[in-house]
């Protein structure tokens, strides 16, 4: 309060966006703290007001009237975090984005009971050689109408806008979906139908649970797929690590093209 008065700063994980909601709904954007450090200004504090001594005249040394400060702003807003990840995982609920994310960082995600889904978004640093890596993001199952507010999805969509590549997991285990295709077509839609640019984000296919394939049906159908459509295809066993070293290479290899570009255009 007064002269002495210090500022309330409110500590942030970085990825955090600050929104402001006016009296009538809209919203206006405030700040991105995508870095370390970065800091907004959401409400600016009043000007203080003039002491009794800024009114003493040479005939009136002690007058005893004083100026009020100003009150200062009064601001709602929304705190939205949105993790910062070179790579988001996406797939279905048990299509095995965990065990994949577990098996190549140290990252242990929560499983749900059911329907074996993660209950919350996870990073896990995947090293590419002795001197690089990446940050995968695990969103957890995405299930059609997501996008609506269905299942889990809705609540971490948000944290797939940030990934500057994106991996479709899509089981083509024997026990998996009778239809590959049809999961692929399902998360592009969700995706789109929550933001219209992740249509133009970068993505790779990777055919999961590769060890129990049984007899290859899902697995032929997807690749055939993808060939047609000039998808990149990667199919993988988290378990037995067949695959693993082949993909990680490739989305190594994405992360680079991602960041040469975002140096040309800065």
């Amino acid at each position: 309060m007064g002269r002495s008065g210090k500022g309330l700063e409110l500590r942030v994980p970085v990825g955090t966006q600050i929104t402001i909601i006016g009296e009538d709904g809209e919203e206006e954007p405030l700040g991105d703290l995508t870095s370390e450090g970065r800091s907004v200004v959401a409400a600016r504090g009043g000007m203080g007001g003039w002491g009794n001594a800024r009114f003493a005249t040479s005939v009136h040394r002690a007058p005893r009237i004083a100026q009020r400060g100003q009150l200062g702003q009064e601001r709602r807003v929304r705190l939205d975090l949105k993790l910062l990840a070179d790579v988001g995982l996406v797939g279905l609920p048990n299509a095995g984005k965990s065990t994949l994310i577990s098996s190549i960082s140290a990252a242990r995600p929560e499983i749900a009971e059911y329907p074996f889904t993660t209950l919350r978004p996870h990073l896990g640093v995947v090293a590419l050689d002795d001197l690089h890596s990446l940050v995968m993001a695990d969103i957890p199952g995405l299930i059609e109408g997501a996008h609506k507010g269905k299942g889990l999805g809705i609540q971490f969509l948000r944290h797939i806008q940030r990934a500057a590549f994106l991996l479709y997991l899509i089981d083509i285990s024997e026990w998996g979906s009778p239809d590959p295709v049809a999961s692929i077509t399902t998360l592009q839609q969700e995706l789109a139908a929550f933001d219209s640019l992740l249509e133009q984000r970068s993505f790779a296919v990777v055919g999961t649970k590769l060890d129990i394939k049984g007899n290859g049906e899902n697995l032929a159908r997807l690749q055939a797929y993808c060939q047609q459509q000039g998808f990149p295809f990667f199919p993988i066993s988290a378990v037995s690590r067949e695959g693993i070293g082949s993909l990680i290479v490739y989305i190594g290899k994405q992360k680079g093209t991602q960041e040469t570009l975002c140096e040309t255009s800065s």
